[in-house]
Parts: structure tokens; sequence; C-alpha cells
């Protein structure tokens, strides 16, 4: 039986996967390379990662804020603070993490070999923002356990971080087109499709920019970030160079890719 948490996470993921891919076929930023039959691979290690996680790490970051709230555990519960202020630096910290998390996995070569199947999409879709490798993903969730407990995140302060990360990831990696008006003023606020496209770029300059996925501070703040790609959204090409001749990526393909 899903629990209150799995139901708002879910509706969540629904509600907007299911936005983002009818706004990409109504006004898509780019024509796709090789077209929505990536979804045959991309859509199934979305399920299998979903699953296994389910599975094999059925404590969450969401239980673990609760097992640590019990036991007063982290930085933020020896602070005497509201508890909206608590949550909000809590979101805060964890997307910090994530940005970290992030970049070491593109700077250590062992992680970066996971992290690979990431970027080997070469398109740029809403599956692209769910598609990882399963390690990555069970490494991820680690890394959030521990970032929960240092820090002493609520199971509220969780649940939000959990859901922005996972809707974010969908948007800023959705093939969608808007106003550029519109995008110079989000991209204040959150990643947009059009800054996060540049960290897809097959140009290594290019793919070591703006790794943050729900707030672009970060990157701003630590030097990491870049306003356009250098040839343009429309002819940039998306990918890692040596698979730009790999346009059939299966399950089985990107589940190997990191041992070839």
């Amino acid at each position: 039986m899903l629990t209150p948490e799995a139901i708002v996470r879910l509706s969540a993921f629904a509600g907007v996967f299911g936005l983002m891919a009818l706004w990409e076929l109504v006004a898509p930023r780019r024509r796709l390379r090789v077209g929505k039959r990536r979804w045959a691979g991309n859509v199934p290690l979305i399920i299998v990662n979903a699953v296994l996680l389910r599975v094999g790490v059925p404590l969450g970051a969401y239980g673990t804020a609760e097992v640590a709230a019990e036991r007063g555990c982290g930085a933020l519960q020896l602070v005497d603070a509201p508890a909206f202020a608590e949550v909000a630096v809590a979101v805060l910290l964890l997307d910090f993490t994530i940005y970290l998390q992030h970049r070491v996995f593109h700077a250590v070569p062992v992680l970066w070999r996971l992290h690979k199947v990431h970027h080997a999409d070469n398109d740029f879709d809403v599956t692209t923002g769910l598609r990882f490798h399963t390690v990555s993903i069970v490494l991820s969730m680690g890394v959030k356990m521990a970032a929960t407990v240092a820090i002493g995140a609520s199971p509220l302060a969780v649940l939000i971080a959990e859901t922005a990360l996972n809707v974010t990831a969908m948007f800023n990696h959705a093939n969608v087109r808007m106003p550029v008006g519109l995008d110079r003023v989000l991209r204040l606020l959150v990643v947009t499709p059009d800054m996060h496209r540049v960290h897809h770029s097959v140009e290594g300059h290019e793919y070591g920019r703006n790794f943050g996925f729900n707030f672009p501070w970060w990157d701003r703040l630590l030097g990491t970030y870049r306003d356009q790609p250098a040839a343009g959204h429309d002819a940039m090409t998306i990918g890692l160079d040596e698979y730009q001749a790999q346009p059939r990526q299966s399950l089985w393909w990107m589940i190997a890719l990191p041992f070839r």
C-alpha cells in the first residue's frame, strides 16, 4: 500500500511528466535527431530504477528523516528556529548537496563512468532527466540519506526537496520552447531547459558547466555558470563524442555502459 509521501511524489511525477510530454509535442525547442524511439530504452530504465530503489533502499531519504527526527539527529535539531525557516534552510542545503554531488560525479573517473549513461543520450527531452544508471541512483540516495541526517532535515523538508528534484529534473530537461524573456526571468529562480541544455553539449567546456538541478544560484556563485551554448541551441550537438554513432541505446546497453 502506498504511503502518503509516495502518493504525493507519484502524483507530482505523473502530472509533470504528462505536462512536459504534451508541451514537447505542441512546442518543441529543437528537432530531435534520434526522436522518441529513445523512450524504448529510457522509460524501462526509469521503471527499473524506481522499483529497485524502492525494494533495495526502502527507508529512502524520507524514512531517514523520520528516524533522524525521532532521535534528534542533525545540525538543525540543535537550532531553535521557526519551523518554516528550518524547512527552507534544509531544502537549500539538500539542493546544494545535489549540486556538489553532480560535480563529483563529473570529476571522479569511476563515478563519471556511471554518470555517462545520463550524458550519452543523443537527444534531450523529459526522459533524459530521469535516465541514470541504477548504481548511480543508489549512490545518490546514499548521499541524500547521509546529508539528511547531517543537516537534521525534517520529513517535510525532505518531501519538498525530493519532489522538487524529481519535478525540476523533468522540467529542465524538457525539449520545450518558451519566450526568451520568460526564460531570462525564470533562470534567476530555477534551472530552465535552455540553461541546463548547455550541460548536455558534446563540447567539454560546456558539459562542465550548469550543474544545478533545482536552483541556479550555486552555478553562479561558484563559477560554473554558462549562459548559452557557443553553437546556439538549435545547432548544438547533444550527447558525448564517443556515442554519437550509437543512436539505438537499449536498456541493456545503458546498464552495461560503465563496465565496457
